[in-house]
C-alpha cells in the first residue's frame, strides 16, 4: 500500500521542478493529484503520469482562478485530501535598488497565492471536516538572505500565515504546514549550485534535489502525521543549522 493511497491533493506549480517533482511522488505513494501550472507545462506533467493525473491551468493571483481550481477538484474526485500550494518565482536584486513593479509581482505569486490557495482550501476542508495543506515557504523566510529581499519577505509572510491558519483551524481538523526548502537544483536556481560555496553552506555539503522535498511533503500530506501542524519545515540538508 502507498502513503497516501485514496487521498487527493490539488498541487500548484505542477509543470516543473518541487510542484511537478511534488506529483510525481504523491501519484507514486497512490493518490489522484489535480496538478495545475500557468506555463502549460502542467500538460507534460499529466503526460509522465498517466490518469492518477489531471492536469489545470491556474494563475494563482487570481483568486478566482485558486478558487475553481479547488472547487474543480473536489467535484470530480469527492473531496480534497490536500492541497500543495508551491507555485512561486523569484529575482535577485538589492533591498536599496529595489524595483517595486517586480516586489510587487514575486509577492503577488509567492504571498498572495499561497493566501489565494490557503483561504479556499480552508473553505472546503471547513465544509467537508478536515483535510490538511502544506504551504512552499524557504530558509529565506526563516533567516532571510543577501539579495532576495522581496522573496526573503514573500516566505517570511507565508511562515505567520500558515501558523495564523494552523491555529484557526486545528479546532476543524485541518493541519496546515509549511515546508522550507533550502538550495534545491530547479529551473529557477538556473545553474547557481555549481557557484564557489553553495554546497559547502548545507552540512550535507551538496544541494537538495526537488523528489527529497517532495518526500517529505509526502510524509506530511499522510496520516502517520497526523499530530503534526503549524510546523515550519526545513528541507535544506542542514544550511539554516549552521547559520543558527
Amino acid at each position: 500500500m502507498g502513503l497516501l493511497d485514496g487521498k487527493v491533493a490539488v498541487i500548484t506549480g505542477a509543470g516543473s521542478g518541487m510542484g511537478r517533482a511534488a506529483a510525481q511522488v504523491f501519484v507514486r505513494e497512490g493518490a489522484q493529484v489535480l496538478g495545475a501550472d500557468v506555463s502549460g507545462a502542467e500538460e507534460e506533467t499529466a503526460a509522465m503520469l498517466g490518469d492518477a493525473f489531471v492536469a489545470a491551468h491556474c494563475d494563482v493571483t487570481k483568486e478566482d482562478e485558486v478558487e475553481a481550481m479547488i472547487r474543480g477538484a473536489a467535484d470530480r474526485f469527492g473531496r480534497v485530501d490536500a492541497v500543495l500550494n508551491v507555485a512561486g518565482i523569484a529575482d535577485a536584486q538589492e533591498v536599496h535598488d529595489m524595483d517595486m513593479a517586480l516586489y510587487d509581482r514575486i509577492l503577488d505569486v509567492d504571498l498572495k497565492g499561497v493566501v489565494h490557495g490557503t483561504k479556499h482550501a480552508l473553505r472546503l476542508m471547513r465544509e467537508q471536516g478536515g483535510g490538511n495543506i502544506i504551504n512552499w515557504s524557504s530558509i529565506g523566510g526563516i533567516n532571510g538572505s543577501a539579495f532576495t529581499g522581496a522573496y526573503s519577505a514573500a516566505k517570511a509572510g507565508v511562515i505567520a500565515l500558515t501558523k495564523a491558519a494552523a491555529i484557526e483551524d486545528g479546532p476543524h481538523g485541518i493541519r496546515v504546514n509549511a515546508i522550507c526548502p533550502g538550495f534545491i537544483v530547479t529551473n529557477m536556481s538556473k545553474g547557481a549550485e555549481n557557484l564557489p560555496g553553495i554546497p559547502e553552506k548545507a552540512c550535507l555539503l551538496r544541494v537538495g534535489q526537488p523528489e527529497e522535498v517532495a518526500e517529505v511533503a509526502a510524509f506530511i500530506a499522510s496520516d502517520r502525521a497526523s499530530f503534526v501542524t503549524g510546523a515550519v519545515i526545513p528541507v535544506d540538508g542542514g544550511w539554516i543549522a549552521k547559520v543558527a
